[in-house]
């Protein structure tokens, strides 16, 4: 329980269960605390450089939150935070994934040891790779992740990285330039690095290359907002994005649950799954709102195309429109299923790890062996693969 004496300087709301804050966090004067669902573990520590306010966020040991707003988010062991940051909804920071000061944050998972520099935007991300607190991905400083279209969409999630693998924290780190940015939604595979000051708005899906992008390029064409003249990129990376997120979901409830105790305590565990699920509806209420927009984009189309209009990018939009709903029922079937299916089979490698290691989740899963690695991918991988399939049946002109 909290000691009201030692916590006199801090705003504790009234609905805040203060049996879910230890007695060993640290948490400075200035600082204000609200939500039934605000969980702070021990070793903790808020607002050393700075007032943090935090609203229903899963704080676990260890975290260190600066000085800032933060809001339904979740930061495993050691994860950390600069002063000046805002980060809102369906965020995670796993172990020991950290931002600088002043970063924007939304919708955003960054796996272990991922590191944002300073000045930086990056709502609506998931960022993996690198294998510890020496070789991890980067964003470097005043770096934005473009996620709102010219169309008014936020149908534009990047997958920087994957789940399949990145949770095997063997793969090469991503750099992110400084002074740069990203226009959602992209996919980019381990070892890219982009240059400073690039703003990249393609697919990089080989591995292990440098990308740039010129600035002594302008003009000025013809342009209207709302017709969209092509749809097939940004639904498969959607599709992409959301199967990789089903398929976390079954990493967090067949592994990570294993490792539920002390240092990783239910309470905390229950906040990951809960911050994944709400990370899950957000996209696919992203994409359906995508999806509303294209009737009216049809008519745009036709009206400036004429005759020249293409009837398959026509019929492309009208299947999107018409199935659009049939994503959630996908998604959410897929996500029941995980919840109540039995342990797989590499349940089974990771238990004898576990118990013959005495250790942590980060320990074990950077000890396991290739080959133990190798079953482990090709699970989640089976996952996202026929999520994907399945949601390309749906939406059969897009392939």
């Amino acid at each position: 329980m909290i000691d009201p004496l030692k916590h006199q300087n801090i705003f504790i709301e009234a609905d805040v269960d203060r049996s879910r804050i230890s007695d060993a966090a640290t948490i400075y004067p200035g600082c204000k605390i609200f939500g039934n669902q605000t969980l702070i573990c021990q070793g903790a520590e808020l607002g050393y450089e700075a007032p943090v306010t935090i609203k229903n966020c899963f704080v676990g040991p260890g975290v260190k939150l600066k000085g800032g707003y933060f809001e339904n988010a979740v930061f495993l062991e050691g994860a950390n935070a600069g002063s000046g940051a805002h980060v809102r909804s369906g965020t995670i920071f796993e172990e020991q994934a950290s931002i600088a000061h002043t970063v924007g944050l939304k919708q955003t998972i960054l796996f272990p040891f991922v590191t944002l520099g300073s000045l930086i935007n990056f709502c609506d991300c998931f960022m993996a790779g690198g294998t510890d607190r020496k070789n991890h991905s980067e964003v470097g400083s005043s770096y934005i992740h473009f996620n709102y279209t010219p169309n008014q969409d936020k149908a534009t999630a990047s997958l920087i990285g994957d789940v399949p693998k990145g949770v095997m924290l063997d793969q090469n780190p991503i750099f992110l330039g400084g002074q740069g940015g990203l226009v959602g939604p992209c996919r980019i595979v381990y070892g890219t690095v982009i240059a400073a000051g690039s703003i990249y708005r393609k697919d990089q899906l080989k591995p292990d290359h440098l990308v740039f992008e010129g600035v002594n390029r302008g003009g000025s064409v013809p342009y209207s907002t709302g017709i969209y003249r092509n749809v097939k990129r940004p639904t498969i990376n959607n599709i992409i994005y959301l199967a990789n997120l089903v398929a976390l979901m079954a990493w967090y409830t067949q592994v990570r649950r294993q490792f539920v105790d002390d240092q990783f305590p239910a309470a905390l565990y229950e906040g990951l799954v809960q911050t994944l699920d709400v990370a899950i509806n957000e996209r696919v209420k992203r994409f359906v709102a995508f999806c509303e927009k294209l009737p009216s984009s049809t008519q745009l189309y036709k009206q400036q195309m004429g005759e020249r209009a293409s009837a398959g990018l026509i019929e492309q939009k009208e299947q999107l429109f018409n199935k659009r709903h049939q994503v959630a029922d996908l998604i959410q079937r897929h996500i029941e299923t995980i919840k109540k299916q039995d342990p797989v089979a590499f349940c089974k490698i990771i238990e004898k790890k576990k118990e013959a290691q005495k250790s942590d989740y980060l320990s074990v899963v950077a000890n396991l062996q290739p080959e133990e690695r190798s079953v482990g991918t090709k699970w989640l991988q089976d996952i996202v693969e026929e999520v994907e399939e399945e949601l390309l049946e749906v939406f059969s002109t897009i392939q």
